[in-house]
């Protein structure tokens, strides 16, 4: 068993299909390990929608709510709606939620950690982990946490998603507690050191699905078995970052697809 820890089957990418992709997870079909769910929202609408598929499975398939920072400027972060999704008892995480830094959102970045601040006071009220988005913005992250922890606000547990910082970055969401996630990016950037050094115990799989699809995913894979066609991602092909963190870390597929889905079930309380 996997647990894909940020996928995003609540997009129009599987507006049409999107049962049919659950059930191949679950099932194990094609030759893939059972994959657990976590859809992760990027605004209320697709955090509403992460809520209505999650509560139609009765176990495998979960929910994160939150306001990614791209999004700050279109849409206002209205807390009591959070909320009211929260109470919910499939929402494991608040997220994604956090800084990006890319030339066309920087422009109101200090928006982006006004909302960012706001909706960690959320996850401490409800007493969820974070899944945090963070995109050439890791050093204004580690200053907002640390910036938290020194006035004594309550500690935050989370992941940090799609890691793609350097090693003294990760050492220092290390030392908060934090757990790193990797997906198909792995394949693009080489992060083959960050990945030997961390911890396996700190380490969750992950699809960022429908984007970030891994290579190694055969055209059979992305194309006959998907009616999306040959390049969109999906919860099955988490196996493919387990392979090659297993590679790297000199360890069997077995040993990091158990201790990742223990780390899964622990941060999520899944």
């Amino acid at each position: 068993m996997l647990v894909d820890t940020h996928s995003h089957l609540n997009f129009n990418a599987f507006k049409d299909d999107a049962n049919e992709v659950i059930r191949r997870s679950l099932d194990g079909s094609t030759g893939s390990p059972q994959v657990w769910i976590i859809n992760v929202g990027s605004q209320y609408s697709t955090s509403k929608r992460a809520v209505e598929i999650a509560e139609k499975y009765p176990a495998g398939v979960f929910a994160a709510v939150g306001l990614h920072p791209i999004h700050v400027s279109l849409e206002d972060f209205e807390p009591a709606k959070y909320k009211e999704l929260i109470r919910n008892n499939k929402v494991a995480a608040i997220g994604e939620i956090g800084l990006d830094y890319k030339a066309e959102y920087i422009l109101f970045k200090e928006k982006q950690k006004e909302v960012f601040r706001d909706q960690l006071k959320l996850a401490e009220e409800s007493n969820l982990p974070v899944i945090f988005h963070c995109r050439m913005a890791h050093d204004d992250l580690i200053k907002e946490i640390r910036s938290r922890n020194e006035i004594g606000s309550p500690k935050i547990t989370g992941v940090i998603h799609c890691f793609t910082g350097t090693w003294e970055q990760a050492k220092k969401y290390l030392e908060f507690g934090f757990y790193l996630g990797f997906n198909g990016i792995i394949f693009k950037l080489n992060l083959d050191e960050i990945i030997k050094k961390t911890p396996l115990e700190r380490i969750l799989i992950e699809t960022d699905c429908p984007y970030l699809t891994p290579p190694p995913a055969s055209l059979r894979e992305r194309s006959e078995a998907l009616r999306a066609g040959p390049i969109r991602n999906e919860p099955i092909f988490v196996k493919y970052v387990v392979q090659k963190i297993a590679e790297l870390k000199g360890e069997t597929f077995e040993k990091v697809a158990k201790i990742t889905t223990q780390n899964a079930k622990e941060l999520f309380r899944i």
